[in-house]
């Protein structure tokens, strides 16, 4: 099996993309669909998931409570003013490039939504 990372890119402009990659992703880990999944949020998707609710907000807690969450852009996070809230619900902040390049060198296939 292989490593996945999902890059969460999309947010509220098209909000059934960004909650099709969380739920997909939520349910690879569920059902064990490779050895790792890693999420990182990056640009829209870090303003929309302070406001999931739904499904998609069970998709990220499932993500979460696995250990799936990576990080989220601490770039994007400031200059969206996002920053405080991100960090209460737990999302260490980093830089996105560095944590992409992090994990394409570790054997990781990039899945972006």
């Amino acid at each position: 099996m292989a490593k996945a990372l999902f890059l969460i890119l999309t947010g509220k402009e098209n909000a059934a993309r960004a909650d099709l990659g969380l739920i997909s992703a939520s349910r690879s880990v569920e059902r064990k669909r490779y050895d790792d999944l890693k999420v990182v949020f990056f640009g829209a998707s870090e303003e929309y998931i302070t406001e999931l609710s739904g499904p998609a907000l069970d998709a990220f807690k499932i993500l979460y409570n696995a250990g799936a969450v990576d990080s989220a852009c601490i770039a994007v996070a400031e200059r969206l003013g996002k920053k405080e809230k991100l960090e209460s619900m737990g999302i260490k902040l980093l830089p996105s490039g560095e944590r992409i390049a992090h994990y394409v060198n570790d054997g990781y296939q990039v899945i972006s939504f």
